[in-house]
Order: C-alpha cells, then structure tokens, then sequence
C-alpha cells in the first residue's frame, strides 16, 4: 500500500539541510580567505604586507623602466613597459628577498616640437630628461624612506641609461640606501644576446639596433600578444620606423635573450649586494 508523503517531515528536512548549509558556509568561506600575496610586485601587495616584507629581509627593490614609444607596424607601443616588468619579476625570484617597483613608463624620447626620432610616429610620448631623472630620484627616495637598502634600476631602453646613473649618483651623495644604475641590464641585449645570433648566422643588417629580428624576437618570448605576425614583411620596409629585418624572429630566439638578461642582470645585483656588505662590515669597529 502506498502512503502518502507527509509535507510537514519533508518541510523538517529541508529547514535541516538549510541550517546545515548555513553552519557549514562560515567554514568553507574561511578556509577560502587568501593570505598575504607571495607576488614579487609591489603592485599586487597592500602596505602591510610590503612593510612586513622588508622587516622579514625583503630590502632590495628593482625598479623597470620601459618607455612608450613606436616599433614598427608589428609591435606594440607598450613593448618596453611589458618587458620590463617581466624581466624584473624573473629577476626578483631568482634572487630572493627581492621586490618589483612599478613600471616608470614616461621616458625621454626626443624633440617634441618638432618631432625627432621616434617622435615622428604616433604615440610615441617623450618627456624632458630633467623630469625623467626626478622621478627616478623620487621613486628612490620613496622606496628609501620605507627601509629599501638597495634601489636597482633596469633600464630597457638605450636612449636613458646615462639618465639612469645621473640620477642614481644625486641620490647617493646623501645618506641613506643605495641606488645602482644597473648597466648589466641593458648591455646584455647588445652584446652576448646579439654574439649568440650571430652564432646561429644572423647579419648585423637583420638583426637590426630597432625592432629589427633582436628585439622582435625578445619581445615574442615575454609577450607575443604584443608583436602582430602578419606584419612582420611590413616591419622590414624602408620608412616603416624599425632598424633590421623582423621576419625570422621567433620566441625561442628572443628566449637566448632573456635568459642571459636574467642571468647577467642577478650576477651583478649578486655582486653589488655583496659589495655593499663587504664595505659596511670594513667600517663597522
């Protein structure tokens, strides 16, 4: 015989599933509550979990500097800002104890009026050199008064490197942190990256000082959404903004460069830090 179901136990079970539910809700919420970041980037931190970075060890500070400036027809304005973060933050793990600053992405790059260089193509965005070395001194100050010991700069343009070491050196006739203008950065985009291509039987010509096949390649291996692959024959056109020949460039090349960026770049933050040591205990009585 069939009975009927009773609507007032079905009603109990499901208050009793509900409270069950309920109870339970506060639990599953806490244990899904994120802890303080583990990101290297300052951006991605709050204040307290910077200041407890620092009191933990945390007193090195690379700041990038990128720029915003044409690359041809196949490569995004931002390039320099992108790459920049992205080396840093590679750069920043493989060290330790290390944060990553926000991208200083406002550089000089020539007359304005009338325009030179880069100036002459759309978007390009240039700033005086005086500015450009004051936010330089600002951000290192900054990072200083909040118990930074050492402010890297990682230029990843040519054009501002001289910019970078004069600015380091004003901040550094004061008391206070260190601040390096990181050359090793720079150079190893110019010098083992580019030996290593030649190895491999690229010309001069191709791989080029500006967006050429060197700089279209590196930028395919941090962020190929930056580099439009259906116009890298346009790149190599006279007039087109690009000094080389960006139609054989592919990530695995521009990887060659970023792994001796990396390297080169830690060695000889390495050696600054070690330096520095060296010389605090040689004063120490």
């Amino acid at each position: 015989m069939l009975h009927p179901q009773n609507p007032w136990r079905s009603t109990l079970r499901g208050a009793a599933s509900l409270a069950l539910v309920l109870m339970l809700m506060p639990i599953a919420s806490a244990s899904a509550a994120p802890g303080p970041s583990a990101s290297v980037y300052v951006d991605d931190l709050t204040s307290p979990e910077l200041h407890a970075r620092i009191a933990a060890g945390a007193t090195t500070v690379l700041v990038p500097i990128g720029g915003t400036e044409q690359s041809g027809p196949h490569i995004a304005l931002g390039k320099h800002n992108v790459r920049a973060r992205l080396l840093a933050g590679r750069i920043a793990q493989r060290l330790g104890n290390t944060v990553v600053a926000p991208v200083i992405a406002y550089v000089p790059e020539g007359a304005i009026t009338p325009p030179g260089g880069h100036m002459r193509f759309a978007g390009t965005v240039s700033i005086p050199d005086a500015a450009f070395e004051a936010v330089l001194e600002a951000t290192a100050r900054s990072f200083c008064q909040h118990g930074m010991r050492d402010v890297f700069f990682l230029g990843d343009h040519g054009g501002y490197q001289k910019n970078e070491e004069k600015a380091a050196a004003r901040v550094n006739r004061g008391p206070g942190c260190r601040v390096h203008a990181l050359s090793e950065y720079y150079a190893a985009t110019q010098t083992s990256y580019v030996a290593e291509l030649k190895r491999r039987g690229f010309s001069d010509a191709e791989i080029g000082l500006h967006a050429g096949l060197a700089d279209t390649a590196l930028t395919l291996a941090l962020d190929p959404s930056l580099v439009r692959a259906d116009l890298l024959a346009a790149g190599a056109g006279k007039g087109a903004g690009v000094n080389g020949d960006p139609r054989r460039a592919t990530a695995a090349l521009g990887q060659l460069g970023v792994d001796r960026i990396v390297e080169a770049s830690s060695s000889a933050i390495r050696a600054a830090l070690q330096a520095a040591s060296s010389q605090n205990r040689t004063r120490q009585p």
